[in-house]
């Protein structure tokens, strides 16, 4: 069983959440806490497997509560619950930034119970299976691994990741493209501080992330980037030194016309559960780039990206993953590395340097 500590100073939330979580036979409440200070309190005494965090709270708030929690129990997944306002963005952001694992985006007011339950299990549960599965810290202090990914259904490290034996193209790099989610804010914002501001390929990302946030996260990352950060465009031109955040709730993809490569953005179906998802972007820079490519897949739940780099690898692109060591969920990088499509398989500090060497 997976034990929860439930943390908001709604009593309606409250409700929402432990009902939700109490129809999944795996999942136990452990306890619930209306402020952050009986949080902390009860983290202690309950030692749950995780918690979910409310941010807004009296008498101690939810960043609060995650600082001091996370000194005390620094692996301990924590999940925040924010709400979709430019406000709670941000302040969802910087909880990823202090150590919190991942979030989820509270239901609409206007929604109906059964439709916020809905969301909230498929928000959540995935998430929590995906997190304690990945920290969960047995006798001797030996973490268990690889997590069971949540979206597949299945362990996606049970196999050794291979690193791919192919010569890659020898053709110079004229892209760099990212994927991530679980984990990725912080793994994102690492590695594009260390990389050089005259990089001389544009740089397009997707990160699973809802509407709003996506912009609030681009001009955070700018802020700490030596290279220009923002939210894409429709139609925005390809720029080397520039970097291209997918926006929440739209698939990015780009086309070449008359040797002008531009970003486009839409609403199509959802892939791997996700809008945007990495495996679009992927698909279309084959068509664009061939092999010229450098494809990096950090921490993530799920296999999204995997199409996307087997499609790059068979054009002759470099793949590069992030290890399972440095990643908070090794699903979206151990889906690659074990499919053997990895040129490397990298800790996290290590990956600005490599790309900077191929690049740069």
């Amino acid at each position: 069983m997976i034990r929860v500590l439930v943390v908001d100073d709604s009593a309606l939330v409250r409700r929402l959440v432990t009902t939700s979580l109490g129809l999944d036979p795996e999942i136990e409440v452990a306890g619930q806490a209306t402020n952050g200070r009986e949080a902390i309190g009860m983290v202690d005494e309950l030692k749950p497997d995780a918690v979910t965090l409310d941010i807004e709270m009296p008498i101690l708030d939810g960043l609060g509560a995650l600082d001091a929690i996370r000194r005390r129990h620094p692996r301990l997944p924590i999940i925040m619950f924010s709400t979709l306002t430019e406000k709670g963005a941000t302040k969802t952001l910087e909880a990823l930034s202090l150590g919190a694992s991942d979030f989820v985006t509270k239901p609409s007011n206007t929604t109906s119970m059964a439709e916020s339950m809905a969301s909230v299990r498929e928000q959540l549960i995935p998430k929590l299976k995906a997190l304690v599965g990945a920290h969960r810290v047995v006798g001797g202090g030996r973490e268990v691994g690889p997590p069971r990914d949540a979206d597949l259904g299945r362990s996606v490290g049970a196999v050794a990741p291979v690193v791919r034996t192919s010569v890659p193209t020898t053709t110079r790099p004229e892209v760099l493209l990212i994927g991530c989610s679980t984990g990725g804010p912080d793994a994102l914002s690492r590695v594009l501080e260390d990389l050089p501001g005259t990089l001389r390929v544009p740089v397009l990302v997707v990160q699973h992330m809802p509407p709003l946030f996506t912009t609030m996260f681009a001009e955070r990352l700018d802020r700490v980037s030596p290279l220009r950060v923002r939210e894409a465009a429709e139609g925005d031109e390809l720029v080397a030194g520039e970097v291209l955040i997918a926006p929440g709730g739209f698939h990015l993809r780009i086309s070449r016309t008359a040797g002008v490569t531009r970003a486009h953005l839409d609403e199509g179906p959802q892939e791997n559960f996700c809008r945007p998802a990495v495996d679009p972007l992927f698909r279309s820079a084959v068509e664009v780039f061939g092999g010229a490519a450098v494809a990096l897949i950090l921490t993530g739940m799920g296999s999204d990206g995997l199409i996307g780099c087997q499609l790059l690898a068979e054009k002759g692109a470099h793949v590069i993953v992030q290890d399972e060591g440095s990643s908070v969920v090794w699903g979206m990088p151990g889906a690659v590395a074990t499919a053997g499509l990895a040129n490397e398989v990298l800790p996290l500090e290590d990956i600005a340097g490599k790309l900077t060497a191929l690049i740069g």
